[in-house]
């Protein structure tokens, strides 16, 4: 009986097969611009699964993410650029570099630290190049929801020290704070403004003050 291929060697032949002259016109006509989204739609639709806790399901979204995965890296490899072969040992690469205390003899205490040496092995790979992130605040993605950039903002600024006191308690408790933020959605909205952009203009405000207030940092 003949051995089956790895499944994912069988799954790049397919795309590139798509891909061939012979292929299917839609996924022809397809550059990485056209499919970002897509990318960002198959995230969404296996966080559902995840919280249905439906394993079906992840195993169906999970091939659809990955498919992503491979289309870019088909469409990179015609260009020369790039192929998964590069992608798959980049990210490996990078995991057993940025966990010493797994591969190699370094001693940590707690999540903390670890996060610590991330960070810190992250700004040495990066540093005198154009991906260099000289600020603690580089690196969130721009197209994240504002609710969801807010907090990334706030956790990079509280790790880098930037806040200062502590905020004061408003008193609510989670249910309360769930509907306090949708009551304030429902007020913007009557009055015909988007929640998102104001929350996106508010966190451009106090990123900026961030960084103000971390350049002045004495180091």
């Amino acid at each position: 009986m003949k051995k089956k291929s790895p499944a994912i060697d069988d799954l790049l032949k397919v795309m590139a097969r798509l891909r061939s002259p012979k292929g299917c016109p839609w996924d022809r006509e397809q550059n990485h611009k056209s499919l970002r989204w897509h990318a960002v739609e198959e995230v969404y639709e296996l966080m559902d699964a995840i919280e249905a806790s439906d394993d079906y399901e992840m195993v169906e979204e999970l091939g659809d993410l990955l498919l992503q995965v491979v289309f870019h890296c088909q469409l990179a490899r015609e260009r020369g650029a790039f192929n998964f072969e590069k992608v798959a040992r980049h990210i490996t690469d990078k995991l057993v570099r940025r966990h010493p205390h797994v591969f190699g003899k370094l001693k940590v205490k707690d999540v903390d630290e670890v996060w610590a040496n991330w960070e810190r092995i992250k700004h040495a790979e990066k540093h005198g190049t154009r991906h260099a992130r000289p600020s603690a605040l580089d690196g969130i993605p721009k197209h994240l929801p504002a609710l969801l950039r807010a907090e990334k903002l706030m956790k990079k600024a509280r790790r880098a020290k930037l806040l200062g006191d502590r905020p004061r308690k408003n008193g609510l408790n989670r249910p309360q704070l769930g509907k306090k933020l949708f009551e304030l959605a429902v007020s913007a909205q009557a009055k015909g403004w988007s929640a998102e952009d104001i929350l996106h203009a508010e966190i451009q405000s106090r990123e900026r003050t961030l960084r103000k207030r971390e350049r002045l940092k004495p180091s």
